[in-house]
């Protein structure tokens, strides 16, 4: 058996490791801008990147390493260094030849695509870092875009022996997401013992029921990143405490990015039950958070049933009408060709949809299939937003 507690420190909880976020000018106002993770040991490093095959440069660079341990992340936002090609990938190399005293220093960056980096901002930027500084929530300031707050998250677990183990996290994100990763950044520090296979393994397999599964506009990013690093401090290691430690890590940032949607309202859950496979009830409940016209019945509270209805028949999976099942809450609205729909329950419904988070339920009533999505409500302020994104 094993506890696992709240910690505190973010990236930082974690022994051994270190992080700051620092303004180096790339951002307006003197706002937090450039940020390092740091471990005064070497890290094994697990990785899991975009599926937008115009992958940005730091995730060219950090391939093209091959297998390798490190001790220094340097991360910066308002420049993508997407699309830019090998001068791109040489402009890292450039900015990370001055973090000479580091392991095999990695980068990763967000913020706008198709710009060159500002090297000599970035370098001078470096000069300001104290990598013996904790302060892991201006770095996690650090990493923000259109994000509206930090998102950052530790634990700690207990094994029964009486040895412990941390893992700490920080991340962003809050436009284009989409259920295959996102235009976010995640970076989990642990100190727990565990191998590179293995933490590979537990990474890949949490991936799909956190980061994606989650949904805000539809649109993947050309920059999408999760590094988990362990420096293996603690000696400690129990790889089922370390699964749901790294699960419950990863999805409370998954739930947090999507509450932080882009002028998003709601945080909705859409469960799905009863399909073929639950291969088919992922494709439903992806199908459903990307839907437009569902994002905009979530936005006006509107308990549009007949969406969910021809969302899920639209998705391509076996379903019928007659076996169909859904629910907004504990609300049965439509159950296998009855409708439950009258003036009454469409009020009681709206009550729910003016809720900040609930969930939706489809039971397909084929098969026993199963998964569960999260996205949120799409308004006006995410085109205001992104209209004006690079202004």
């Amino acid at each position: 058996m094993y506890n696992i507690v709240q910690a505190t420190d973010g990236v930082c909880a974690a022994d051994g490791f270190f992080a700051d976020g620092i303004s180096a000018g790339l951002k307006k106002n003197n706002a937090l801008d450039m940020a390092f993770i740091y471990s005064d040991s070497e890290c094994e490093v697990a990785s899991v990147f975009t599926t937008n095959k115009m992958f940005a440069a730091p995730i060219k660079h950090f391939r093209s390493k091959g297998d390798f341990k490190t001790n220094f992340v340097l991360i910066n936002s308002r420049n993508a260094n997407a699309m830019t090609g090998q001068a791109g990938i040489d402009d890292i190399d450039e900015v990370l030849s001055n973090c000479q005293d580091m392991l095999n220093p990695i980068m990763s960056s967000t913020g706008v695509i198709g710009a060159r980096l500002p090297k000599e901002k970035i370098i001078n930027g470096m000069k300001l870092f104290e990598i013996s500084n904790k302060n892991p929530s201006n770095a996690a300031k650090a990493i923000m875009t259109t994000d509206s707050f930090s998102k950052e998250i530790a634990l700690k677990v207990t094994l029964d022996d009486g040895s412990s183990f941390s893992i700490g996290a920080m991340a962003k994100g809050a436009g284009m997401i989409n259920p295959a990763m996102a235009t976010m950044l995640c970076f989990i520090t642990t100190d727990a013992k565990v191998s590179k296979q293995e933490m590979q393994e537990i990474l890949d397999l949490v991936t799909k029921t956190t980061f994606n599964a989650i949904s805000v506009d539809g649109d993947t990013s050309t920059n999408d990143t999760v590094l988990l690093l362990s420096n293996s401090r603690s000696g400690a290691y129990n790889k089922e405490a370390f699964r749901e430690a790294l699960f419950k890590v990863m999805h409370f940032l998954a739930l947090e990015m999507v509450r932080d949607g882009e002028g998003a309202t709601k945080l909705v859950t859409y469960n799905i039950t009863g399909a073929k496979s639950d291969k088919e009830a992922e494709i439903v409940a992806k199908t459903l958070s990307d839907s437009l016209l569902v994002k905009t019945a979530l936005f006006g509270e509107d308990p549009n049933w007949g969406r969910i209805a021809s969302t899920v028949g639209a998705s391509g999976v076996e379903a019928y009408e007659e076996k169909l099942k859904i629910s907004f809450d504990n609300l049965c609205v439509y159950d296998r060709g009855t409708l439950n729909f009258d003036s009454e329950m469409e009020k009681k419904c709206a009550i729910v949809m003016g809720h900040k988070k609930f969930t939706i339920s489809c039971d397909l009533g084929v098969g026993e299939g199963s998964f569960k999505a999260y996205g949120c409500d799409l308004g006006y302020e995410y085109v205001k937003i992104n209209a004006d994104y690079r202004t």
